[in-house]
């Protein structure tokens, strides 16, 4: 699976930097500026690409502000392919992503990773990362037998 992602601080304009509070996600990494999305923040957010805007979300259900989502922030592509969220008015998304953080392991990322965006009872947008079986390097990298699911990318 991931834990988190990481984005280069360019790629988000400021209006949505400040309309978010993401300042305090801000970290340096070999003296460029990135974002930093981590789903054991306070409040987990990723960006995601929808109808060609990028927005920041509430990242899964994991501190149960939903009753009705699952208390998670991944859902599986079988699980998708077995209609478990057609009920939900579900729309695919694109998470961008330089990099990705599993077991204390960052990794690159080229162009992002599939998510899955539902409504909360509250009509509030809710992001699930779409995750996939480990490829055997992957297992062997993170220790994980489960990995997102890259946009035209395979590890």
């Amino acid at each position: 699976m991931c834990l988190g992602i990481a984005l280069a601080a360019s790629e988000i304009p400021n209006d949505l930097i400040d309309r978010h509070a993401l300042r305090r996600r801000i970290h340096e990494r070999g003296g460029e500026p990135e974002f930093r999305f981590l789903y054991r923040d306070r409040h987990p957010r990723l960006p995601v690409w929808r109808d060609g805007r990028l927005q920041i979300v509430r990242w899964g259900n994991g501190q149960k502000k939903s009753r009705f989502l699952p208390d998670t922030g991944w859902t599986w592509q079988a699980t998708i392919d077995q209609g478990y969220w057609k009920n939900l008015n579900p729309a695919p998304v694109d998470i961008p992503a330089s990099l990705g953080l599993e077991r204390g392991v960052w990794y690159r990322i080229r162009q992002g990773v599939r998510g899955l965006l539902v409504p909360d009872e509250r009509g509030v947008a809710v992001v699930y990362m779409i995750c996939e079986p480990s490829s055997h390097y992957y297992q062997i990298m993170t220790r994980s037998n489960r990995m997102p699911t890259l946009i035209e990318e395979r590890i």
